[in-house]
């Protein structure tokens, strides 16, 4: 890597790319990062972070922002797996596209894409653990736009790799939380509190969740790594975890009831089709409360290998799940501590 020439990180406003620049900036690394006017960039300024304004979707501000970057770590995207096909083409297909390209033309060393497990698609349950050479896009739903933009994203990355010679590193995590997660945690505490959470199926399936710090630690070890060029990587937990134990660990850190009542997966993921079809017909904006993909999240029999990762990278988790949830929910709650204080920012 070119020493000293600063590092671009897209979505550092957001939950994976606020660690990232956690990190890189404690081990001295110069950031910078792509903010759209009016975000929020309070973390960032604090750290001494270099904002470069402008939009993932205009290739002029791509340009300006890649100027003297040696790594780039693209980890914005339209988050949540609701909204129309055409949020998810801009957000993260058009953007992905226009950056990398430009990266391409600016030659920078090493361009670390953060996808998603969801660019397998949706295999069958129990097939065993699935590593980096499974094929993308497998079952891909109806309407099931974001893990549509996750595939769509990497084949467009891998023909760039291939046509024009971009540098490329790719990252696959699973569900994300942490602090700084404004998804998960508020959506799991209101729910909690109110008493509907519901475990789907047995609860005994293994869960695919990990730390945003986790993931942070993996990538930059990918992007160090000269012979990680051209490669992809699961990093995707922080050891075995069912989806009933992780959800009592959500439960204990935020103070509030565990969940005791169970729904059939099946039932569950017909009650989330039904629920889209529903609110995609009355046009709304919000996610309705159960989805395919929340059911499936939780509900679902398969895991994920993270051998080449652990071999090739060195890689190992350096949290456990009961500090990691224990960290993110102590934000969450401080933080709408905060908030509800007079004159808040919220």
């Amino acid at each position: 890597m070119s020493e000293g020439n600063p590092i671009l990180v897209t979505g550092a406003t957001g939950l994976l790319g606020s660690h990232l620049v956690e990190r890189l900036v404690a081990r001295g690394d110069r950031v910078c990062c792509l903010a759209r006017p009016g975000a929020r960039t309070e973390f960032l300024d604090a750290r001494g972070v270099e904002i470069r304004w402008g939009d993932l979707t205009d290739a002029g501000s791509c340009e300006r922002a890649l100027a003297g970057v040696s790594v780039v770590y693209h980890c914005a995207a339209k988050v949540g797996d609701w909204g129309s096909w055409r949020e998810f083409q801009v957000g993260c297909v058009d953007a992905t596209r226009i950056l990398a390209q430009a990266a391409a033309r600016a030659r920078v060393d090493r361009f670390v894409h953060i996808s998603s497990t969801s660019a397998y698609g949706h295999p069958p349950d129990r097939e065993g653990l699935i590593d980096e050479t499974a094929p993308l896009g497998r079952n891909i739903w109806t309407l099931d736009h974001y893990t549509r933009s996750k595939v769509e994203c990497e084949r467009l990355l891998w023909g760039l790799a291939a046509s024009v010679d971009l540098p490329l590193t790719v990252i696959r995590p699973s569900w994300l939380y942490g602090e700084r997660d404004r998804t998960t945690a508020p959506r799991l505490s209101r729910e909690f509190r109110r008493g509907r959470v519901l475990i789907v199926g047995k609860g005994d399936n293994p869960l695919s969740a990990v730390h945003a710090g986790v993931v942070a630690d993996g990538a930059i070890l990918a992007a160090n790594d000269p012979g990680s060029r051209g490669e992809a990587y699961n990093i995707t937990n922080q050891g075995p975890i069912s989806q009933r134990r992780f959800m009592d660990l959500f439960a204990d850190a935020l103070g509030c009831p565990r969940a005791r009542r169970h729904v059939p997966f099946r039932l569950a993921y017909t009650g989330g089709l039904m629920l889209e079809l529903r609110d995609r017909a009355l046009r709304r904006r919000q996610a309705p409360r159960v989805t395919r993909y929340g059911a499936w999240l939780l509900g679902r029999y398969l895991d994920y290998s993270t051998q080449k990762a652990r071999e090739r990278l060195g890689w190992r988790p350096a949290l456990g799940y009961e500090e990691g949830i224990t960290r993110a929910a102590s934000w969450f709650l401080e933080n709408e501590a905060r908030a509800r204080q007079p004159g808040s920012i919220p």
